[in-house]
């Protein structure tokens, strides 16, 4: 479990975040929706280090990630599995030594061993007889869980998904989604997902958090997000023509 707790960031006296306070729970999918510029990946950034907040904790199982040492945060970092937006997989390496290049930075298996464990994650994913291709010899969703399998590989407790559907086709997105899902579940994982396909809220959200201008401003699931009466999650969850349609028949 991620405790967040009143936390304030800012750059150049320009406030980004304001008394954040959240949990993100063990074994659930806990997603962060907001508009573009609303903080959410600046939150990202902090809960795993790369922002230092202005103040407020940052609880990983009750220990306070703001005031660990160096090593400290080192050795939980080797916790945390990270899916990037764009996959974020290297051109020059094939896909299995992608998936085991984590497993060569921080572990001291053997070759064999690393080797073994990549293909295990591969296995997970559904990723057969590719471990010779390039990223580029592959489909977008392929290489999308070519990084699921990578951020898996040293079994992480904590995983953090930036928009993992984007560039995706509908059904190879609900592919990921669900990929995500029964990851969380089975590893029982503190899962992270930013997103702003609400097929993805609706699908997997155990938990919802909406960021607004930099504070957070409602939460709940994904039941409670179609019936909400807050205006600006409306505006936000029926942006579309579509959506705006759907909710008028509930």
């Amino acid at each position: 479990m991620i405790e967040v707790k009143q936390v304030f960031k800012s750059f150049d006296d320009v406030s980004i975040l304001r008394n954040i306070n959240l949990t993100l729970e063990k074994g659930k999918v806990n997603i962060i929706i907001g508009q573009s510029g609303s903080g959410k990946s600046v939150l990202t950034k902090c809960i795993v280090g790369l922002h230092e907040v202005d103040s407020g904790e940052i609880l990983y199982n009750g220990e306070n990630f703001v005031t660990m040492n160096t090593h400290n945060r080192k050795e939980l970092r080797k916790q945390m599995g990270m899916l990037f937006q764009g996959s974020a997989l290297f051109d020059s390496k094939t896909v299995l030594q992608n998936v085991m290049f984590p497993l060569e930075m921080f572990t001291k298996y053997s070759s064999a061993e690393r080797k073994e464990r990549a293909q295990e994650c591969l296995n997970r994913v559904n990723i057969n007889g590719k471990d010779a291709l390039f990223p580029s010899e592959i489909s977008g969703g392929m290489q999308k869980r070519v990084a699921i399998a990578r951020a898996i590989a040293l079994n992480p407790k904590y995983l953090f998904c930036d928009e993992p559907n984007s560039g995706l086709d509908p059904q190879t997105s609900i592919l990921i989604d669900n990929l995500i899902q029964e990851i969380t579940y089975e590893y029982d994982i503190t899962t992270m997902v930013i997103t702003h396909d609400m097929n993805s809220v609706i699908e997997i959200g155990d938990n919802i958090n909406f960021l607004y201008k930099g504070d957070m401003w409602w939460k709940g699931n994904k039941r409670d997000i179609l019936h909400t009466d807050n205006k600006e999650i409306n505006e936000f969850v029926y942006a579309s023509k579509f959506m705006a349609e759907l909710k008028s028949k509930f």
